[in-house]
Parts: C-alpha cells; sequence; structure tokens
C-alpha cells in the first residue's frame, strides 16, 4: 500500500503546482473515524458507503479516495492534500469533520471485507477499521 500512495502522491504533486504557484502541497492520508455502510448487500445492486474523517487544519483538502481489490477484500482510505501555507487555522472536531460518500457495486457471492484506513500504531504497523458484509442474492 505504501508504494502505491506514494506513486499517488508524486504523481499529484508534480501535476498540482504550475511554476507560478506558489503554494506547494503534502498528501497525506486521514485516519476514519468511522462508516456507514449496510448490513448486508444483495448482489448486483449499488449502495451509498460514507466515511468519516477529521480534517486538523484549513488546509487540508479532500484529494482523493485511495481503493485497493484483492477477491472480496477491500482497502479503503482517505488522501488530503494538505497546502503548505503560513495561514492555517486549526479546527476543533466538529468544524474539521468531514464526510466522503462513494458508490459499491456488489458483483460477487459471499462476503465482503472493508479494511478503512485508521492510521498508524506505534510500531509504524497500518490499522484498520474492519467490516465483513454478507451478500444475499
Amino acid at each position: 500500500m505504501k508504494k502505491i500512495v506514494s506513486l499517488f502522491a508524486l504523481f499529484f504533486i508534480l501535476n498540482s503546482c504550475s511554476p507560478s504557484d506558489e503554494t506547494q502541497y503534502l498528501f497525506e492520508l486521514r485516519p476514519i473515524e468511522s462508516v456507514d455502510l449496510p448490513t448486508e448487500f444483495t448482489l448486483g445492486e449499488t449502495y451509498p458507503i460514507t466515511v468519516h474523517y477529521t480534517a486538523p487544519t484549513s488546509c487540508y483538502y479532500f484529494s482523493s479516495l485511495y481503493y485497493d481489490k484483492d477477491l472480496n477484500v477491500r482497502t479503503i482510505a482517505v488522501e488530503n492534500a494538505v497546502a503548505q501555507r503560513g495561514d492555517c487555522q486549526e479546527l476543533n472536531p466538529d468544524t474539521g469533520a468531514r464526510t466522503y460518500t462513494f458508490n459499491f457495486y456488489v458483483t460477487s457471492n459471499g462476503s465482503y471485507i472493508f479494511k478503512f484506513y485508521q492510521g498508524k500504531d506505534d510500531q509504524g504497523n497500518n490499522i484498520y477499521l474492519e467490516y465483513e458484509v454478507p451478500v444475499t442474492n
């Protein structure tokens, strides 16, 4: 995952700023705090999934949703572009609260395992909020 995120970050850094743009951006994965998703899916249907995360300052902007699939396992993270400016305002949990909703189309039977990125532990390992959602016919 680190390699893919690094490649995305490099791509966006090289393509997001023109030479005349003085603001520089870094890219950062934000911990997903909670998720709204159904308790079960029906094969062939589409469902909205909403992730909730917090922007710590006014210089954090939604950039993209990292989405990786491996069989029926989905790994998901929110990537923010962080403007490197001196006028960033700190946000409290209420004003920094953000959501992002995407549509998930159910294409296979069994259960889906969703792993939502929640940051790193003390040893630097990724930690995830995990849900298993069964598929009905």
